[in-house]
């Protein structure tokens, strides 16, 4: 559904508002148990894929930035894993504060959590990062993809690299909740169109919530590879996956005849 606004500043003040309103309702299914996980030394939230790939880049001693990282729970992980700095960004203040509380329930130290539009970041914090993390869904709340990875571009030192884990854009064509199988197509794979939605699902509990008016914008796997391309990345490696990792379309992974459901993708700034 396409609507009047056209600012991608616009887009990101929306949704601001409503992850801040969300956040009390995602809260009571994980605070608690976070909270008490990173109070154990080393924890980490990470899966077996991304933290192999992780350390696989060397993730040891790097200074390492996340973008779009709700409450902190992967790039605190990150630090535990033994990264030497580590920041992530969100609009959510409200997500943000519950990372915050992460770091202090475990004394981690050398990880900091920003409350700012990734699209504002300041530019104190260029060049400072030898890798820079996405996961899963963060590129979807992106209204403009170029600009998104021109400041991972800034971010990172000379050389640095983007490492990306993130549910398949081809899940976009498709109902989350479609029991056949194969899933019914509901979407042009090519409509790049904004979404509008007032409702959301609770990816921990699957229950639907109102919530204001959040933006999300389809991108294919070509608009991702060309927006790295244009601000300088090399794509070194790229694999896809039937796995779910977005706790949304977890059935999918059942189906006979199934979509790819997500991908990691490493890059390296030229």
């Amino acid at each position: 559904m396409s609507d009047p606004i056209e600012l991608s500043d616009d887009y990101t003040t929306a949704n601001r508002k409503a992850w801040d309103e969300l956040e009390k309702q995602h809260r009571p299914a994980t605070y608690a148990g976070l909270l008490k996980n990173f109070s154990v030394p080393g924890y980490s939230y990470l899966g077996d894929l991304e933290t192999e790939k992780l350390v696989k880049l060397g993730l040891v001693g790097k200074s390492v930035a996340q973008l779009a990282c709700n409450n902190g729970r992967e790039i605190i992980s990150i630090r535990n894993l033994g990264a030497a700095n580590c920041t992530g960004f969100d609009i959510s203040e409200k997500f943000i504060a519950q990372g915050r509380d992460f770091i202090q329930a475990g004394n981690i130290e050398h990880c900091e959590l920003v409350a700012v539009d990734v699209y504002q970041i300041p530019q104190h914090y260029d060049h400072q990062y030898d890798l820079v993390f996405v996961s899963v869904g963060a590129l979807i709340l992106m209204p403009d993809l170029e600009r998104f990875f021109s400041i991972a571009a800034r971010l990172l030192k000379s050389n640095g690299q983007i490492f990306i884990y993130e549910r398949h854009p081809m899940l976009d064509m498709f109902n989350w909740d479609d029991e056949n199988d194969p899933p019914v197509l509901v979407e042009s794979y090519f409509n790049r169109e904004p979404r509008m939605n007032r409702q959301t699902v609770n990816y921990w509990t699957k229950e639907t919530i109102d919530c204001s008016p959040m933006y999300t914008f389809h991108h294919t796997l070509s608009d991702i590879f060309q927006a790295l391309l244009a601000n300088r990345f090399e794509i070194r490696e790229f694999e896809e996956y039937e796995h779910d990792i977005s706790e949304k379309y977890i059935a999918f992974e059942q189906l006979r005849i199934k979509p790819a459901l997500c991908y990691a993708l490493t890059a390296q700034l030229k």
